[in-house]
């Protein structure tokens, strides 16, 4: 690759320092939220290990494989210290944090007790929250109010208050709410004039998470949509996240049996494998699973775990293997399971001759220790994108999400080693690197490097 492509010295920013405390603001205060925070409390004590976090494990390669620097991303960006997290939160439920995690029993008793202080010390704040949304809960710790503009003005003061009150030196917001009903883009969603109006006019096409989303942005705080709702995704609050220099991000945290089928899916494409069919089916019993019981949640869900496969398969470019496939997904609560989600994959696959095959999965996942180190990274990596000054739609992030927003005239990307890809070469370009394509040609026909020959001269002598 030639200098002329593998550097973009015009893209690369001047990033400024993560001074101070950061404040990570926690709509949904339930399992995914306390299995974060319970976390990190443990991690600052030396008491567990970040596994699963790309911010805290993670070392990128920089240079070319014969000269290969390898440095940890947390080392390579300027990313905030686990030390200066400052967490707070909205809940529909008064429990604090410390009781809602060891109800979840998602973090062993041993664990929590060791974060106890900490976790009950951390109180939710009365939600926004409309049971139209939501229809399988029931919350009793919500905000009231005459219109839904008022709502967004009582979450602009809590912001307020907590920046002042913590005190906290910058902020990122990331929805860990339940998934809403199923709702696609109105009129009152594409311009902000017309979803500020549709605030005052109390209107139903307006989400609680949508008044979050618009929230945050108003106090020039990122934030990311961790569930499949419609929230932040649409022109209205993308084009004033842009226009205020405010990162956002979504949607719908890849934990489970999407994160499998982004590894599975383009495997079978780069082989050129067909396939028949995909069968999906989940059991899990937590909150999440109460929620998705309601059909109208559910179709939320369901429409974001359908798009996976045809985006990476690409049906339209390769007819013979993958026109016809037929998909289905289904999730069933289940409350003995808890947090620990099961998921089945039957796969039914085509090879040479057309002759079948067969793949099956079972993963027994847990569903919030696969979301927490997610959450902790979007958290770090937003901050990062406001201190670089990226605005608007974080695309370098849809390696996280499984319906990743992306510019409406691009098709997102949800192959997660090109995501992966996408996401380590913005974290290079950020700093000035060299982007990796691992083509690998040029080390072969571009003329053997002076030193390599220097080298291979001395051990002929």
């Amino acid at each position: 690759m030639s200098d002329r492509t593998s550097f973009y010295p015009e893209l690369a920013r001047d990033i400024a320092p993560a001074r101070g405390t950061l404040g990570v603001l926690l709509p949904g205060l339930g399992a995914v939220a306390t299995t974060l925070v319970a976390g990190v409390h443990l991690i600052r004590k030396g008491l567990a290990r970040p596994f699963g976090s790309l911010t805290q494990m993670q070392s990128l390669r920089l240079g070319k494989r014969t000269q290969p620097r390898w440095k940890p991303i947390r080392e390579l960006v300027p990313l905030a210290e686990l030390s200066d997290l400052v967490f707070a939160g909205w809940d529909i439920f008064p429990d604090n944090a410390y009781e809602t995690a060891a109800k979840a029993g998602v973090v062993p008793h041993e664990m929590l007790a060791a974060v106890r202080p900490e976790l009950e010390a951390l109180k939710p704040w009365p939600a926004v929250f409309e049971h139209d949304w939501v229809r399988n809960l029931n919350g009793t710790h919500q905000k009231s109010a005459r219109t839904k503009k008022e709502l967004a003005e009582a979450l602009i003061d809590d912001i307020a208050t907590f920046r002042k009150s913590a005190p906290v030196d910058r902020c990122v917001m990331v929805w860990c709410g339940s998934t809403e009903v199923y709702a696609l883009p109105t009129a009152t969603h594409q311009t902000l004039a017309a979803f500020e109006k549709g605030l005052a006019a109390n209107s139903a096409d307006i989400s609680p998470s949508m008044i979050y989303a618009y929230a945050s942005i108003a106090s020039g705080i990122a934030f990311a949509n961790g569930a499949p709702n419609l929230t932040v995704d649409i022109p209205a609050l993308a084009e004033m996240a842009k226009d205020r220099g405010v990162p956002i991000a979504g949607k719908d945290f890849k934990t489970g049996q999407t994160l499998m089928k982004t590894i599975i899916a383009p495997g079978l494409r780069a082989r050129m494998l067909g396939l028949n069919g995909w069968f999906s089916t989940n059991i899990l019993g937590n909150r999440d699973g109460e929620v998705l019981d309601d059909p109208g949640s559910f179709r939320t869900k369901e429409v974001s775990k359908a798009s996976v496969l045809d985006a990476i398969l690409q049906p339209d470019l390769y007819p013979e293997l993958y026109r016809d496939y037929f998909h289905k997904v289904r999730i069933e609560y289940y409350p003995p399971r808890g947090d620990a989600k099961e998921g089945w994959d039957n796969i039914d696959i085509f090879g040479w001759l057309g002759q079948p095959m067969q793949i099956k999965i079972d993963f027994l996942c847990r569903d919030s220790i696969l979301a927490a180190p997610v959450v902790l990274d979007l958290v770090l990596f937003l901050d990062l994108a406001q201190r670089a000054g990226l605005a608007g739609i974080q695309e370098w992030l849809s390696f996280y999400f499984k319906s990743p927003m992306s510019r409406p005239d691009l098709k997102p990307e949800h192959d997660l080693f090109i995501q992966h890809l996408k996401l380590t070469n913005t974290l290079r370009i950020l700093v000035g690197e060299e982007v990796l394509d691992h083509s690998g040609l040029d080390y072969y026909e571009g003329g053997v490097p002076d030193e390599i020959a220097a080298r291979r001269r001395a051990s002929r002598e």
